[in-house]
């Protein structure tokens, strides 16, 4: 809550600063060559051109550039730049000749000539009247106002803009990650407990010890993983448990082989990142009456690089695609790879190898624990 307050009383300190130093750089800017008593009226002009400076700046800020500028309207906002810039000289001059300023600032240097010649040699040199020439500080002090007050709001602008670009990807990214993980878990479940069901046809007390390691899985998706991520153990434990559901209604013609780090470096994963691919390799690589074999082997080169490699033999009657039988599974894990490591992983896919074979390959550069 503090760092709330300070953010939210930071810009109004920063005006007020840069207005001060602003009003301390008018005060010093005047005659310093000898004793010259300025006059009231001089202060009095200077006062009301940091009014008036002031004024310009945030009719810049808040009206010309929002409204014109950031609008496309680029020739009306420099029309009211230099419309801007007219009217604080002109009334620049108003104030002079309304105030005798420039009879008075004569008066002011004469009398400090006088002064200097008759305290010793030398003295001041002849001054002008300020009202014989143009107020080029006045302008550059102007043009130099409103140019930090158009930049200011232009950075603004686009410092908003990128934040609320920044907010809405997030928001974006996070919506097809929900959609696309409850699109994941329900083809999962669908297809295990199916697995289950045909398993208490044929032995009941098996299905029972298959039902207690679903509700282990189930308890690691639905609470484990809630913040997003999950140690590169558990994911393994889930596949191991995956695997083993599976394995309860395959014959011993189909060859499964599930290879790890023993132990595992810990790091943090998505869950159920992985699963597609092994999900994919029980779907298309196993038949009723053929060997069939399936390879899953997990590595861990270094502890932020994980390579997964997943091979299923290849049957002419059953289709191997990306997209699973319906079209869930992988094409959606290729999607969250996309969306959480932009740029950190390697997927490559053989639809068949020497061996007679479906690979998937996938290399993933992820963050420790």
């Amino acid at each position: 809550m503090s760092g709330f307050s300070f953010q939210r009383f930071l810009t109004p300190l920063i005006h007020v600063l840069a207005w001060g130093l602003l009003a301390l750089a008018l005060l010093l800017f005047q005659p310093m060559q000898g004793r010259v008593e300025l006059p009231v009226q001089y202060w009095v002009k200077q006062g009301a051109l940091l009014i008036f400076w002031m004024g310009a700046f945030y009719v810049t800020a808040r009206v010309s550039v929002p409204r014109l500028l950031l609008r496309g309207r680029t020739g009306w906002f420099v029309l009211a730049l230099a419309a801007t810039v007219a009217i604080i000289l002109l009334l620049g001059r108003f104030l002079e000749s309304t105030l005798h300023l420039s009879e008075l600032m004569h008066q002011a240097f004469h009398a400090a000539e006088q002064a200097e010649r008759r305290a010793g040699p030398g003295g001041l040199p002849p001054r002008p009247a300020r009202g014989s020439r143009f107020d080029l500080v006045g302008l550059l002090i102007t043009l130099l106002v409103l140019g930090i007050g158009t930049a200011i709001t232009v950075v603004q602008h686009w410092q908003q803009e990128a934040r609320l670009r920044e907010r809405l990807d997030q928001e974006r990214t996070e919506a097809e990650l929900s959609l696309l993980k409850a699109q994941i878990n329900p083809h999962f479940f669908f297809n295990t407990l199916n697995n289950i069901y045909s398993l208490t046809l044929i032995d009941g007390e098996r299905a029972r010890a298959a039902l207690h390691r679903l509700s282990r899985m189930m308890r690691y998706v639905l609470y484990d993983t809630a913040s997003g991520h999950a140690q590169l153990s558990q994911e393994v434990a889930f596949i191991q448990d995956y695997i083993t559901l599976m394995q309860l209604r395959l014959t011993d013609r189909v060859q499964v082989t599930f290879t790890h780090p023993e132990p595992v470096r810990e790091v943090l994963i998505a869950p159920m990142i992985l699963l597609p691919f092994v999900e994919n390799a029980f779907k298309h690589g196993v038949a009723a009456t053929a060997p069939s074999r399936i390879y899953i082997g997990l590595r861990q080169p270094t502890p932020q690089q994980l390579e997964i490699e997943v091979r299923n033999t290849l049957f002419p009657m059953v289709g191997t695609d990306l997209a699973g039988s319906n079209g869930i599974g992988l094409t959606n894990t290729q999607r969250r790879l996309d969306l959480l490591y932009p740029g950190r992983y390697t997927l490559r896919v053989t639809p068949k190898t020497a061996d007679n074979e479906f690979e998937i390959h996938l290399k993933l550069l992820v963050s420790g624990a």
